[in-house]
């Protein structure tokens, strides 16, 4: 697959197939890509903790918060829950607490899952969890942190990504239950075109 077409592939699925497992040594391969890539200063400071069983699942699900834009719809659905997650954890052993060592959670969660769409796994980055709850609940040592949570699963959703119109970028969902994602011209986002 070109890249483009990888890029666009690489969409943030709400729901998920739970019949499609994922193995645990899937979940190592797409660490394994992210471990390769670029890391600030070289310190690799990021840890992860893998999760495929639903047991482990059901300790990271009540602390996530999805799609916030889409009031009044409770997603993932029922039936349609990831089969799987990475939580992406700072090592502050290695790294101190805040400050440039984030843009390596950006990198690695990326890289993560354009390797998961290559794949033809669907994910979701989502941010909006409770870092504290998610430390409890997996019992990590203090030094880690959790950052970044990874869902993953072969995705359901149908997504389409349209040019952004008026500047309204807010994704929306319409009647057929399809996911609108509105990107910005790329001449806005070029400063000096």
């Amino acid at each position: 697959m070109d890249f483009g077409r990888l890029v666009c592939r690489s969409r943030s699925h709400r729901g998920f197939d739970e019949r499609h497992v994922i193995e645990r040594e899937t979940l190592r391969t797409l660490v394994g890509y992210a471990r390769l890539s670029p890391s600030s200063a070289n310190l690799q400071v990021l840890k992860y903790y893998l999760s495929n069983e639903e047991e482990t699942n059901r300790l990271i699900r009540p602390h996530l918060r999805w799609a916030g834009r889409l009031k009044g719809l409770q997603l993932p659905r029922e039936g349609e829950q990831p089969t799987a997650y990475i939580v992406i954890l700072m090592d502050h052993e290695i790294a101190p607490r805040g400050g440039r060592f984030l843009i390596d959670v950006g990198i690695a969660a990326q890289t993560i899952l354009l390797g998961a769409a290559e794949m033809g796994l669907g994910g979701c980055m989502i941010g909006a969890f409770d870092p504290d709850a998610v430390h409890g609940a997996l019992g990590l040592h203090e030094r880690l942190e959790p950052v970044l949570v990874l869902a993953l699963g072969k995705g359901l959703d149908q997504i389409v990504i349209e040019e952004a119109q008026s500047g309204e970028i807010a994704y929306w969902r319409d009647g057929e239950d399809v996911h609108h994602v509105p990107k910005r011209p790329l001449g806005e986002l070029i400063v000096n075109d």
